[in-house]
């Protein structure tokens, strides 16, 4: 079984990317799966620190091999012309350890209670998105099928009182975690 890591909200932060990018060569993920708002911090979030998005991306592109991208809210058509990796998908399906995962960034496709717009999904499969800034590990009553409802939480401006955060599959063991290496949530998923 393979170890994959997730990461979502970077929003041009050298800084932040540099500890992701540093954590996931330690953590000896096969591949690094973004979900979105990697370069721009948006309209409605703060400078994160070391706003330095042309940073950023000359510290991805150099692992486009492993990486695997999702479109966020704040991705453009420019970004893709400064990132040698596709990044303008609006969701990936993923078979990793035996498990299907939807991934997308979390704007279109979600479960909040507000507005709600789940995509087309199986018993026992996985939504897994950023967007919110809040880390999640848990299973969701979806009509009449449960799913696994996954969020990372965001690299560089998390909200909710949470830490700074990434997520980590190793095998069918889910867990987000800080960047101390801290287990903020967890869940063993079931293929």
């Amino acid at each position: 079984m393979n170890t994959y890591m997730f990461a979502s909200d970077i929003h041009g932060s050298a800084y932040w990317c540099r500890k992701l990018l540093q954590t996931f060569e330690e953590s000896g993920a096969e591949r690094l799966i973004l979900l979105g708002d990697i370069l721009y911090h948006g309209p409605r979030n703060d400078l994160p620190k070391e706003y330095a998005p042309k940073e950023v991306l000359a510290m991805l592109n150099p692992l486009k091999d492993r990486i695997l991208c999702v479109r966020g809210n704040c991705e453009a058509e420019v970004d893709q012309m400064v990132l040698e990796f596709p990044c303008m998908a609006d969701y990936g399906f993923l078979v990793l350890n035996g498990l299907t995962f939807y991934a997308t960034h979390g704007h279109v496709y979600n479960t909040l209670s507000e507005g709600q717009n789940l995509p087309p999904m199986t018993e026992g499969e996985i939504l897994i998105h950023g967007h919110t800034h809040i880390p999640v590990a848990e299973v969701f009553q979806a009509g009449e099928k449960q799913i696994y409802w996954l969020n990372p939480g965001s690299v560089s401006i998390p909200k909710g009182g949470f830490p700074n955060s990434y997520g980590l599959l190793q095998g069918t063991h889910f867990t987000v975690r800080d960047f101390d290496g801290g287990i903020i949530k967890e869940i063993e998923l079931k293929p």
